[in-house]
């Protein structure tokens, strides 16, 4: 786990784990504006969170890129789970713009309902078709840039995705990280 330290006393925590296991205020869905909870993070997050998710983003529908709004989170750790377009339609390309836009959505509903933390996958890799690093670099900037809760976590789903996410962080902020550890995931349950 890398701790990057952010203006305000902020940090931005680079880690590798599985988000539907995170336990903060929110995590973000790299959603498609019609809400479709198929594949990739979205299919993850609905089938642990359940459909209620899904059926409650639905509501909204459609939500263009560049806005997001915000659902329960069913039965996953953290408390909300925010919906941030980053694809026009299921399966459709993203590009590093769509990110930008969707970091930046999810950091004003954030900061709007007062979540102190959130995390966010490589938002626009996997289904959106960009590189982790692209992705992670692009998000990483927005959120140096804008407001944000105070503990804001990128999680990757493997080791590469890891090595890549943190050269990208990197590259947007320009500064080493330090060893840390937070306690961002919720135990599994016992057998």
């Amino acid at each position: 786990m890398k701790c990057f330290k952010l203006p305000s006393g902020r940090v931005l925590v680079v880690t590798q784990g599985d988000i539907t296991r995170v336990s903060l205020d929110a995590i973000v869905n790299p959603a498609n504006t019609m809400m479709v909870m198929g594949g990739g993070v979205a299919g993850a997050i609905k089938r642990v969170g359940g459909d209620e998710i899904e059926l409650e983003a639905m509501r909204y529908a459609p939500v263009p890129i560049g806005e997001a709004i915000v659902t329960g989170a069913g039965r996953l750790p953290s408390k909300y789970v925010i919906h941030a377009p980053t694809v026009e339609r299921p399966g459709s390309p993203s590009n590093p713009r769509f990110v930008e836009l969707a970091v930046r959505a999810s950091l004003k509903v954030a900061v709007e309902r007062g979540f102190q933390s959130i995390a966010f996958p490589a938002l626009g890799a996997g289904v959106g078709g960009l590189d982790v690093s692209e992705a992670s670099e692009s998000i990483a900037r927005v959120v140096r840039e804008s407001l944000s809760p105070s503990l804001v976590v990128l999680i990757a789903r493997d080791a590469e995705a890891l090595a890549k996410m943190e050269s990208g962080v990197r590259r947007a902020l320009d500064v080493e990280p330090e060893d840390c550890r937070v306690e961002i995931f919720k135990a599994s349950p016992q057998a």
